[in-house]
């Protein structure tokens, strides 16, 4: 199969090869995502295959308004929490999980009975879930497991001669996947946290849970209800271990630690005190702009090609740190060092 390399003026292109079935990767506002039409099962099934995707892990499903949860029927009922929801924060980084119909393929679900929607803000993305005129399901257009792409490169990386086409929409801006949160539960709960706050929620809903899942390890036998809730996550292929501590324990444990294939993922603050290779993500508390620069970081540190070992601080919980620390947790396959207790 060749890949074709489109841009942002053959969104008809793209919009025929997810009409007739193929995938497409396309950009959206968090990261790329890899499309294709929600409502064919055989369709949506090449996702999985372009990935080396387990099938027990659900999609989300792509809207362009919210009139479309209704018009292609996806959802058995739009909870007064979902309508709310929307209003605030859609188009954007924020995935609702309601429950699902019969129209919504099993391959969609994972045999779930709810369905995860999202009205991406991206202007592409609706470009394209417009012209092909069907909700499109998609999964961050990577290799299972790995960084997900926030830049057509990165896709191209991982998927020439996996899917169709891409569409080529720029960079990332949120650069860490949607905000998951289930309505389906008897108290709202977040199932992975993004660009969307878990405070931010709690403005307009009141009471919201943070699933057990978002910091530690989905309990074994549990099915994962949303992407994002496997264990190994989101790992470059060098091993991650991130470091607990405040800044001069930091500093000093991965000085101590230095040599040709050690590279320290950290802060603008620490790249004058660090004997290591360094990639910052940003200012030691800008959350966004850290969650922004993370999978790209990540990658680049595969593309070093000698790097085996990363040391990154643990982040955050607070904000958007909280995104940060999720998918860090998961590349580490929740390998943690806690320096206060060496």
């Amino acid at each position: 199969m060749k890949t074709l390399v489109l841009d942002k003026t053959q969104i008809d292109t793209a919009a025929n090869i997810l009409k007739n079935g193929g995938v497409v990767g396309i950009p959206t506002e968090t990261v790329y995502g890899l499309a294709a039409d929600a409502l064919n099962g055989e369709a949506v099934a090449k996702i999985f295959k372009a990935k080396g995707r387990p099938m027990d892990n659900p999609l989300i499903v792509h809207i362009a308004d919210f009139s479309d949860i209704t018009r292609f029927d996806l959802v058995s009922e739009i909870p007064e929490s979902a309508k709310a929801l929307a209003e605030a924060f859609w188009p954007g980084p924020l995935t609702m999980i309601m429950k699902r119909t019969d129209v919504v393929p099993k391959e969609v679900s994972a045999g779930l009975d709810t369905v995860a929607v999202r009205f991406p803000a991206h202007p592409v993305a609706q470009a394209v879930i417009k012209a092909a005129d069907t909700p499109l399901a998609a999964p961050s257009a990577n290799l299972s497991g790995s960084p997900s792409p926030t830049t057509a490169r990165h896709v191209l990386n991982d998927m020439d001669g996996r899917i169709d086409a891409v569409l080529d929409g720029g960079s990332s801006e949120v650069g860490v996947e949607s905000t998951v949160i289930t309505l389906a539960a008897e108290v709202p709960r977040v199932l992975r946290p993004g660009g969307i706050t878990v405070e931010m929620l709690r403005e307009v809903l009141g009471e919201v849970e943070v699933d057990d899942a978002v910091l530690h390890r989905l309990k074994d036998g549990v099915q994962a209800a949303s992407p994002g809730m496997k264990y190994k996550h989101y790992a470059p292929k060098a091993n991650v271990i991130l470091l607990k501590g405040d800044d001069k324990a930091f500093i000093s444990y991965v000085n101590a630690h230095a040599g040709d294939e050690v590279c320290a993922l950290c802060c603008d603050e620490d790249l004058l005190e660090l004997s290591v290779k360094t990639l910052s993500l940003g200012r030691r508390n800008d959350y966004l702009t850290q969650a922004r620069y993370l999978f790209d970081c990540l990658r680049r540190i595969d593309e070093n090609g000698t790097v085996k070992t990363v040391y990154s601080r643990l982040p955050s919980t607070k904000g958007v740190g909280l995104a940060v620390y999720n998918r860090l947790i998961r590349a580490a396959g929740f390998e943690v060092i806690d320096l206060e207790a060496l």
